[in-house]
């Protein structure tokens, strides 16, 4: 019995003892978490990356103002040449695309018949000469007669009127000849002037007939934009006003012109009113039948711009979304006038050259977001600002 109570005795002991230190390590452990919990909630979240789909730089330079044209490019002078007589197509000389000068030949149009036609006119002519000759000198000789006293008087007028029918009858026999002389020119088909052929519609052993269209002739030296401008913004045109516009397949080229005509009436279904510029050309760069889309300035301004997109409009102010060491701050701003052709807008107060503003969705984040800009970004940034 002893000997068993010396063992319970022993087992409360180590149990006493025990206690404590389970005790000491729960705590120990428990502190541990707390610290491990407390670091991970000081570890800062990654930083957004930024490029330039997200990202734009406010740059310096010029914002314009004024009605947006959209129309095509066509030639001031054109020239469909058709035929003025039936008949076959011997030969074709010039292919779309080549320059012609005033009167160059293009085409010839089968001429025997009229070949014909001009030899009979000719030798009516002839005969209608000799004709006269031979009663001017029978009116010539009577009157010699009459004078002697050989012959009566009436014998003059009777002579003087054959002379008259002779006369007549040539004029009528020249007018003849020239009619197929002229048909016989118009088998030739010349350029009405200095250009390019821009299109040949018949070829070698065709039959036309007149009216039948053979060449297109334009002059690339001077075009002219047809444009359609909105109703509401015709008041700000005028003839003389100077339009800037852009071509389709000139990508980063702006070319001028300047409004010379304007339609009085607008088209009642779009309510568009057709507006004419003219447009120099004499290098002969621009192609007739392109789509262009311009503006007439008018007004504009130098200054801060930056893409209209990276205004924030959600709030009472207009605003942007700068990165500024690394964080994102939402900054207010003043703006001015507004390109809508170039989606562009003025900033006068609030950033400065050189800022980064965010676009699209990096619009989204938060202030304070931190952001860190892809290798490419920065390298856009810094070329903007060594040019400012």
């Amino acid at each position: 019995m002893k000997a068993a109570h010396r063992v319970r005795s022993a087992h409360h002991v180590l149990a006493v003892l025990w206690v404590p230190w389970v005790l000491l390590v729960l705590s120990l452990s428990t502190v541990a978490c707390h610290r491990t919990q407390k670091t991970a909630d000081q570890t800062p979240p990654p930083a957004i990356v930024v490029g330039p789909a997200d990202a734009a730089v406010v740059t310096r330079g010029t914002v314009a103002t004024g009605p947006v044209l959209s129309g095509t490019l066509t030639a001031q002078r054109a020239a469909t040449l058709r035929a003025e007589l039936a008949g076959s197509v011997l030969d074709t000389l010039v292919e779309p695309g080549t320059p012609v000068n005033a009167g160059q030949l293009l085409a010839h149009l089968d001429a025997t018949s009229l070949q014909d036609a001009v030899n009979s006119a000719q030798s009516a002519v002839t005969n209608a000469r000799n004709s006269l000759s031979v009663a001017q000198h029978e009116e010539e000789r009577q009157r010699v007669l009459v004078s002697a006293g050989a012959v009566a008087a009436r014998n003059i007028e009777t002579a003087h009127q054959q002379a008259v029918g002779a006369n007549a009858a040539l004029a009528q026999a020249e007018s003849q000849l020239a009619t197929a002389r002229k048909q016989i020119g118009n088998t030739r088909v010349t350029a009405p002037f200095a250009g390019v052929v821009s299109e040949k519609l018949v070829s070698a052993g065709d039959v036309v007939q007149i009216g039948t269209a053979l060449y297109t002739v334009v002059d690339p030296t001077s075009l002219q934009l047809e444009a359609s401008v909105p109703a509401e913004q015709i008041g700000q045109l005028h003839a003389g006003a100077p339009a800037d516009f852009t071509v389709t397949g000139y990508a980063g080229r702006t070319f001028e012109g300047t409004i010379t005509r304007i339609n009085p009436s607008a088209d009642p279904a779009t309510r568009q009113v057709r507006v004419y510029a003219t447009v120099p050309n004499s290098g002969r760069v621009l192609v007739a039948g392109l789509y262009a889309e311009g503006r007439v300035a008018s007004q504009a301004r130098t200054g801060l711009t930056l893409p209209a997109a990276a205004i924030d409009h959600r709030m009472h102010k207009p605003a942007v979304l700068r990165v500024n060491n690394g964080k994102v701050e939402r900054v207010d701003v003043e703006l001015g006038i507004s390109d809508e052709q170039a989606q562009r807008v003025e900033v006068r107060n609030g950033v400065q050259a050189g800022d980064i503003v965010l676009l699209g969705a990096a619009q989204e984040l938060a202030p304070g977001t931190p952001v860190q800009l892809t290798p490419e970004m920065r390298q856009q940034a810094e070329r903007l600002a060594q040019k400012l």
